[in-house]
């Protein structure tokens, strides 16, 4: 496909997002045509990397550049950048849509309303990855979903997007980013939290956060694999799995004796815990038991937990 049947692209932002996508899209074919940053250095050194792209300081020549601008600034700015933009006098090329794209996972795409109004189409292209800002970002995308939401031509256009990263196209009804974006954290940041209480309890015994982390990571690792094959049911490991109640007991009542909010963390992973061992084809005989366990301790530990206790 030659770059004259493919959209200009353009990038009101030049983070890591940014580098990730206008660096890959190019890879890939795609003609990234504008460049411009709150911080122009960044746009040039990006800019500079891209044949016959032109980095700006005015954000209104990237829409004069491109057919499908992608505004990758934080959630706070894409409201006010989007009320700072015009379309009406900034045509399309030949045979191609005219659009305004944030990068939000949170932010609701009636942000980009002023742009609507103007004729554009709008949208959100989010990519479920953490950046590094490194270029192995370009390579390690790939695999990745993509969540879209658009509609028609538009839609059309980031889904053969997302395909040329090799991503994994995701569709997300109007008005449910917020949900979608406050889950994910369960499989980022919420991670880490896991991690980080780990190592706070396990520096009760002596352990060093290098030593945890060194055990812990390859655990990590094993469960994450185990899921991508067998499902999380099936990935599900320790003493819930096992249907050893006596365990799971004495850990439940061993943190509760810890204090903070260490039980009712605990109790409530457990709660979750129980919920994927009763999908699996064969439950532990003993299910019933341990989750009983879990909400007489949950009934007490949260009780107990004063508002604003975090984990030490």
């Amino acid at each position: 496909m030659s770059q004259s049947s493919l959209p200009r692209l353009g990038f009101i932002g030049a983070g890591r997002l940014a580098r990730c996508l206008a660096l890959g899209f190019t890879r890939a074919g795609y003609p990234v045509t504008a460049i411009a940053s709150r911080t122009p250095e960044s746009a040039r050194v990006l800019a500079s990397q891209i044949e016959q792209c032109a980095a700006y300081d005015d954000p209104q020549h990237v829409v004069d550049a491109a057919d499908i601008v992608f505004l990758s600034v934080p959630d706070d700015s894409i409201g006010s950048t989007a009320n700072t933009l015009r379309f009406n006098n900034s045509p399309s090329s030949p045979g191609h849509l005219r659009a305004l794209v944030h990068c939000s996972g949170a932010s609701p795409v009636e942000l980009l309303a002023p742009a609507q109004s103007q004729g554009a189409s709008i949208g959100g292209f989010h990519p479920l990855y953490l950046f590094s800002g490194d270029l192995a970002d370009i390579e390690r995308i790939g695999g990745c979903s993509i969540t879209i939401e658009a509609d028609g031509a538009l839609k059309e256009a980031l889904t053969a997007l997302a395909l040329a990263l090799n991503c994994h196209p995701l569709s997300i009804p109007a008005g449910g980013r917020m949900l979608y974006h406050g889950a994910a954290h369960y499989a980022a940041s919420f991670v880490l939290c896991s991690l980080a209480e780990c190592v706070a309890l396990w520096r009760t015994l002596g352990f060093a956060e290098e030593d945890a982390l060194r055990a812990l990571l390859p655990m990590l690792t094993g469960t994450i694999q185990t899921a991508r094959d067998k499902g999380l049911p099936g990935a599900l490991a320790g003493p819930v799995s096992r249907g050893d109640t006596g365990v799971v007991r004495k850990q439940l009542a061993l943190l509760e004796a810890l204090g903070g909010d260490h039980a009712a963390l605990y109790g409530l992973m457990s709660r979750r815990a129980v919920a994927l061992a009763r999908r699996r084809a064969t439950p532990p005989a003993t299910i019933d038991a341990i989750g009983e366990a879990v909400e007489e301790s949950l009934a007490r530990s949260l009780n107990q937990v004063p508002a604003g206790t975090s984990v030490k």
